[in-house]
């Protein structure tokens, strides 16, 4: 019974998680299109909430409740689709650092990408998402 709590908490966290992977590369397209200070201001308070305040706690709660499942049921470790979704997870951590950078640049004043960019960048995670869930639910390998 205990793994079904942690688990469902696993599924919460990686909800919460990827609100913010969806969500901040969209600011980025807007904070990207803004001319005016106070806009660009503004997003950098927005940016920076959802990067500290959403997104690294809801990382930091998804990874160590999977881990904490694994610790608890280790035989998913001899699962091939484990493998992958393990890689692809390691993979969104990178996405998601990668996305502090970029904050970091905006708040900085040295963003050098157009709002094309952002908006293509914004598409990853939902390859990553859709990639990830058919693994866990279809454990194809």
């Amino acid at each position: 019974m205990t793994y079904l709590w942690i688990k469902a908490f696993h599924i919460i966290a990686v909800v919460c998680w990827f609100a913010g992977l969806f969500y901040l590369p969209r600011l980025f397209v807007y904070h990207a299109m803004s001319t005016d200070t106070a806009s660009q201001e503004r997003f950098v308070i927005m940016e920076r909430k959802l990067y500290r305040g959403i997104m690294h706690p809801s990382l930091v709660a998804t990874v160590g409740l999977g881990l904490y499942m694994l610790y608890m049921n280790p035989a998913l470790l001899k699962m091939g689709w484990m493998h992958i979704k393990l890689t692809l997870v390691a993979l969104l951590i990178a996405y998601h650092f990668s996305l502090g950078a970029i904050y970091k640049r905006f708040a900085q004043g040295t963003n050098q990408k157009s709002h094309v960019f952002y908006r293509w960048f914004n598409e990853l995670p939902v390859l990553f998402l859709i990639v990830i869930v058919l693994l866990a639910i279809l454990k194809p390998f």
